[in-house]
C-alpha cells in the first residue's frame, strides 16, 4: 500500500511533492462516504476530500428499503434508525378526477416482491451525510473537510496523474491517486472536466422547497410516509422529518416557476397552497429554513468511468427526485465501484471488464427509474397510480421498484416490462389525453430555466418560532375551501 506523505498543517505552503494515496475520493455526501468506507476497509490508504464542512444542508431527505441493507453492511443503520423518522410506505393522493379528491393510494413496502425491508427512513441530510463521514473516518479514512478540488490532471495513458485542491485558507493542495473516485454531486468534477455532462433532453424541471414546522402528518402508521401530489404543473412532496419538521416543495416544469416575480418565499406558498390537500395539512404551519430553488437539474455524463477513474452517484447523473431514488442510487453505485477500485488495484488487467459490467447493471436500473419519472406527470401515469391493480403482481413490482429493487430480481423486472405494455395499452385508451401530455413533456423538456441555489433566507431552525414566517390561516382556510 501507498504510505501517506505529511503536508503540514493547514495552513502549511504548496507542498513540493503531492500527497501519494492509494484512491483519493472527490466529495463528501453518501457515495463518496461509501466509496471511501469499503474501500478502507479493504486496506487501502485513501483520502476523502469534501469541499464543504459537515453538517451542511442538503436535499434529498427520503431513503428507501433499498437503501438499508447497504447501510447494515457499513454497520451504521441502528445509528441510521436513531436520527430517521419512520417511513413505511409513499402516498399519492389522487388528483384530477372529481368526487375522489382526498382519497391517498398509498403503497406500503411491505407489499414489494420479496422485500429485504419493509421500511425505509426520512433523514435530515445534514445529520445523515455527517454520520456517514464520520463513520468512514472511524474506519480509517483520511476525511478533510474544506477542501475543493479544482482540476484533476491526466496523463498521457489516460489516469489521473494529479488532483489539484484548495483548503479553506487558499492553500493548494496536490494529490497523486492510484485510483480517483468522483463523488462530487452535481459539481461533477470529471464530468465537467472531460465534458462529459449532458443535460437531459428527455426532461426537464425545476424546484423549489423548504423546511416547515407543524404541518399536519398522516394518520396512524403512515405518519412518516412521503406524500407526493401531483398538481397541474408538477408535483409537490411533503417528506417527515424527525422533530416536528416537514421537507415541504415542489418540482415544476420550468415554464411555471419562470413566472415567479418578486418574493420568491412567496411563489413557494402559492404554489403549495394552490392545491386543497396541502393547504389543509399546511394550516398554522411555519417556515423554519432557507427557500432553495434549483433549475434544470436534470443530467447525464456520456461515459461513467475511464483509466483509473470512476463517476458514481450525482457525478454521472441525477433525474427528477419523484421517487426518492438519488442517495440510494449513490450508495449503491459506491458500494460497487468499491469492488470496482478493489479488484482494479489489485489485478489491473481486470480494470476494463470491471468497470464495463458496473456500469451496465448502474444504467440498466437506472433506466427503470427514469422510465416512470418521465411519464409521472402524464394522463396515462395519473390513471394508473389513481386505479391501482395488482393483476399479475404488477403493483407489487411498481412498489418494488419504489423501494429501490431494479437491478437485480428477475420477478421485478418481468414485471415492470409487462407495466410498460400496460402503460401503451392505457394510453391507446385515452388517446387525446395521452398525445396532450406527450406534447407538454416535449415542450417543457426545450424549456432552459437556471434558478440559483438558494434565493431567500429564513432564520436557523433553533426552536419555535425563531423568526420564521408564520403562514396566514386565512389564506390556507380559503385555498382549502373551508
Amino acid at each position: 500500500m501507498i504510505q501517506h506523505v505529511h503536508a503540514g498543517g493547514p495552513d502549511a505552503p504548496t507542498p513540493a511533492a503531492p500527497e501519494a494515496c492509494d484512491v483519493l475520493v472527490i466529495g463528501g455526501g453518501p457515495a463518496g462516504s461509501t466509496a471511501a468506507a469499503l474501500l478502507a476497509r479493504k486496506g487501502w490508504h485513501v483520502i476523502q476530500l469534501e469541499k464543504d464542512a459537515h453538517p451542511r444542508f442538503h436535499i434529498g431527505e427520503s431513503l428507501l428499503p433499498k437503501n438499508l441493507p447497504i447501510l447494515e453492511r457499513l454497520g451504521v443503520l441502528e445509528q441510521v434508525r436513531a436520527i430517521g423518522t419512520h417511513k413505511p410506505g409513499a402516498e399519492f393522493p389522487i388528483s384530477g378526477e372529481p368526487g375522489r379528491e382526498g382519497i391517498y393510494n398509498t403503497f406500503h413496502f411491505a407489499r414489494a416482491l420479496d422485500p429485504a425491508f419493509d421500511h425505509a427512513f426520512q433523514v435530515r441530510r445534514e445529520d445523515f451525510d455527517r454520520l456517514l463521514f464520520a463513520h468512514a473516518r472511524a474506519g480509517g479514512v483520511d476525511g478533510r473537510e474544506r477542501v475543493r478540488v479544482d482540476s484533476v490532471a491526466f496523463g498521457p495513458d489516460g489516469r489521473p496523474s494529479r488532483v489539484h485542491a484548495r483548503d479553506h485558507a487558499g492553500a493548494m493542495r496536490s494529490f497523486a491517486p492510484r485510483y480517483l473516485v468522483d463523488a462530487s454531486g452535481r459539481d461533477t468534477v470529471v464530468g465537467r472536466q472531460l465534458k462529459l455532462k449532458r443535460k437531459n433532453a428527455a426532461h426537464q424541471s425545476a424546484a423549489i422547497f423548504s423546511h416547515f414546522r407543524g404541518v399536519e402528518r398522516r394518520p396512524g402508521e403512515d405518519a412518516g410516509n412521503i406524500t407526493v401530489q401531483r398538481f397541474e404543473h408538477g408535483w409537490i412532496w411533503l417528506i417527515p422529518l424527525p422533530g416536528d419538521v416537514m421537507s415541504v416543495g415542489a418540482v415544476c416544469f420550468p415554464e411555471y416557476l419562470k413566472q415567479r416575480h418578486g418574493d420568491t418565499g412567496e411563489f413557494l406558498m402559492k404554489t403549495l397552497l394552490s392545491q386543497p390537500q396541502v393547504a389543509m395539512r399546511m394550516r398554522g404551519a411555519e417556515r423554519v429554513g432557507d427557500v432553495h430553488v434549483t433549475g434544470n437539474y436534470s443530467y447525464t455524463c456520456t461515459r461513467m468511468h475511464g483509466p483509473g477513474w470512476l463517476m458514481v452517484g450525482d457525478a454521472y447523473a441525477f433525474v427528477d427526485p419523484v421517487f426518492s431514488s438519488g442517495v440510494y442510487l449513490g450508495m449503491n453505485s459506491a458500494e460497487h465501484a468499491a469492488d470496482v477500485v478493489d479488484g482494479s488495484l489489485r489485478v489491473p488487467s481486470r480494470e476494463a471488464a470491471l468497470q464495463r459490467a458496473m456500469a451496465d447493471r448502474l444504467t440498466r436500473g437506472l433506466r427503470h427509474f427514469q422510465w416512470f419519472i418521465y411519464r409521472f406527470n402524464t394522463p396515462v401515469m395519473r390513471h394508473l397510480f389513481n386505479h391501482p391493480h395488482n393483476t399479475w403482481q404488477v403493483e407489487q413490482a411498481v412498489i418494488s421498484m419504489l423501494a429501490g429493487d431494479v437491478f437485480d430480481n428477475p420477478r421485478v423486472l418481468r414485471r415492470l416490462r409487462l407495466f410498460r405494455w400496460i402503460y401503451a395499452l392505457t394510453a391507446l385508451r385515452l388517446a387525446p389525453s395521452a398525445l396532450r401530455g406527450w406534447w407538454q413533456r416535449r415542450r417543457q423538456a426545450r424549456v432552459r430555466f437556471d434558478g440559483g441555489e438558494t434565493l431567500h433566507h429564513a432564520a436557523p431552525m433553533t426552536g419555535e418560532g425563531s423568526g420564521a414566517v408564520e403562514l396566514p390561516l386565512d389564506t390556507a382556510d380559503a385555498e382549502a375551501g373551508r
